[in-house]
């Protein structure tokens, strides 16, 4: 669909819902195309609580005795 600025102007929560939904919108000036409404593109970020569950199996590991050994050793030429 193209249409002119006025119209654009005029209707835009309409053409912004036609391109979400994968409609073609053309706003032109003089007939002349000018800029394409597209829908803009999903973050690839978390979506939702739990996203990372079963990822991070081996956590208490880092708070042990053995990585508190480590850290000790690190330290103890300072």
């Amino acid at each position: 669909m193209q249409v002119n600025m006025l119209e654009a102007k005029n209707q835009l929560s309409k053409l912004v819902k036609a391109a979400v939904s994968g409609e073609e919108v053309i706003i032109a000036s003089h007939g002349q195309a000018q800029v394409r409404l597209v829908p803009c593109a999903a973050s690839p970020g978390l979506r939702h609580w739990g996203a990372l569950s079963g990822h991070f199996l081996d956590v208490d590991a880092a708070f042990g005795e053995q990585a508190d050994a480590d850290v000790g050793k690190l330290f103890d030429g300072a």
